[in-house]
């Protein structure tokens, strides 16, 4: 899995991380993998004709294990999964800092898919036999020149 359970440890302390997954490892891996897909949303959203970025390669980037993986991708998924955990908590104990940790990874990941941070992950490569990347069944829209029939 792309985040391990030491990854969360430079981010929340041990004590505080028992109470938070609720002595329940299914909690974790269920937080993480909503906080995968949640990233995935923002690097898959990126518009490779405005920021000039060959989109991410989301499958290869969250497979890597160990140092093959972007820190700081590794940090934001650890705080986007603390937060997803403490709101299933009952009063939500914590919560203030879960949120500024949340809302600066959201910030980070906005400024990615808007290409103002490049991240130093794997990018979707061109298909050899389609090196242009023209889509050979790509559908034509659009409509015929006005016509202007004022007498």
């Amino acid at each position: 899995m792309f985040i391990t359970l030491e990854d969360f440890k430079p981010v929340v302390d041990d004590k505080t991380f028992a109470v938070i997954n609720q002595q329940d490892p299914a909690n974790v891996e269920r937080a993480t993998l909503y906080a995968i897909e949640e990233i995935s949303g923002y690097l898959r959203g990126m518009e490779p004709a405005k920021t000039g970025i060959q989109p991410y390669d989301i499958q290869a980037t969250f497979a890597a294990t160990g140092g093959d993986r972007n820190a700081q991708l590794v940090m934001y998924a650890c705080d986007v999964a603390l937060y997803h955990l403490i709101s299933w908590l009952p009063q939500r104990m914590g919560f203030e800092i879960r949120q500024l940790r949340y809302n600066r990874a959201i910030e980070w990941l906005e400024s990615v898919q808007a290409g103002k941070v490049i991240l130093d992950i794997p990018s979707v490569q061109p298909d050899p036999e389609n090196p242009a990347g023209d889509d050979t069944n790509a559908i034509k829209w659009g409509s015929w020149k006005q016509n202007k029939y004022e007498y």
